[in-house]
């Protein structure tokens, strides 16, 4: 059995598609194909339901896929022990980040490259759920999710590192309520452009409309794209509720008129990352440099 056997099984788990695995690892679609079928000799089982293209995994081969990313994983930590031992300047590191903390990735970055400056870093922007899948799958090293919609594990360890705070943001072609701070029920008079509600940010923001009794804000626009919120806001045309986290530039808003929501929610947001009896030591530098990271003073209003 040779590692790149594992690889190409990982690759075609992820495409689903002989073409596109090969493709992905640089190799002939023969080649992949010959590989996956020599693999399943030697293990004595069917890993691949084929036809004309892949349509999935066979239940063994679903173990087998689990496997081989764990085995790859482990051996990556090998790798990294011996370089970290090494050099200590360097290493891999992958974080899953939710869209409204998008912002914070690189306040975690610099704080990372403070203490290893050639740390190489794949930062990916998904959902928690999707975060928490790539944790699991060994795609990310770490995560920056909501931490109250994981339910307590052995297998996952978590740090806070603020709790969030959602807030009425808009241009100056919106006039917002009050001076400072306004309720849920004036905030649903305003016209709206929001997080979909796929996204846990508008879950939250949902939840507090309806324990303020609001029965149908003015919602005219809606996206899981923060890139599209930001541009509704500096064009002037709707408001929006956001965390702070996720303002154009931080707590000022880039020039945008903010108030404080009364009652606002308070939703821990920090890093998550797997359990593991035996950590790299990269992986334990990185893990000693987050947990001694606060940002609730950077992120309260």
């Amino acid at each position: 059995m040779f590692l790149r056997q594992l690889n190409y099984l990982i690759a075609l788990d992820h495409f689903r598609h002989f073409s596109r695995a090969a493709a992905h690892c640089g190799v002939s679609q023969p080649a992949l194909s010959t590989a996956i079928r020599q693999l399943e000799n030697e293990l004595g089982v069917s890993i691949v339901r084929r036809r004309h293209r892949v349509l999935g995994l066979t239940p063994e081969g679903e173990r087998v896929v689990a496997w081989a990313r764990q085995s790859l994983a482990a051996l990556d930590g090998l790798k990294q022990e011996a370089g970290f031992a090494h050099d200590v300047a360097g290493g891999s590191l992958s974080i899953g980040v939710m869209p409204p903390a998008i912002q914070i990735a690189p306040l975690l970055v610099e704080s990372l490259r403070a203490v290893i400056p050639a740390l190489h870093l794949e930062v990916t922007v998904v959902s928690s759920a999707e975060v928490m899948l790539g944790l699991a799958e060994e795609r990310f090293n770490l995560g920056l999710v909501y931490l109250e919609q994981q339910t307590t594990s052995p297998n996952l360890e978590e740090h806070t590192l603020y709790r969030e705070q959602h807030v009425l943001a808009a241009g100056s072609g919106v006039s917002l309520p009050g001076r400072t701070s306004c309720n849920w029920s004036e905030a649903a008079g305003l016209p709206l452009c929001l997080f979909d509600r796929s996204m846990k940010s508008r879950q939250i923001v949902d939840d507090a409309f309806e324990k303020a009794e609001v029965k149908k804000p003015d919602i005219q626009f809606e996206t899981n794209a923060l890139e599209l919120l930001h541009a509704e806001l500096k064009a002037g045309r709707l408001a929006s509720i956001l965390p702070i986290a996720a303002l154009p530039s931080g707590s000022d808003g880039a020039g945008l008129n903010i108030r404080r929501l009364h009652p606002s929610p308070e939703v821990p947001v920090g890093v998550i990352r797997l359990r593991k009896p035996l950590m790299s030591a990269l992986m334990q530098c990185v893990w000693d440099t987050v947990t001694k990271l606060d940002l609730t003073r950077a992120l309260t209003l």
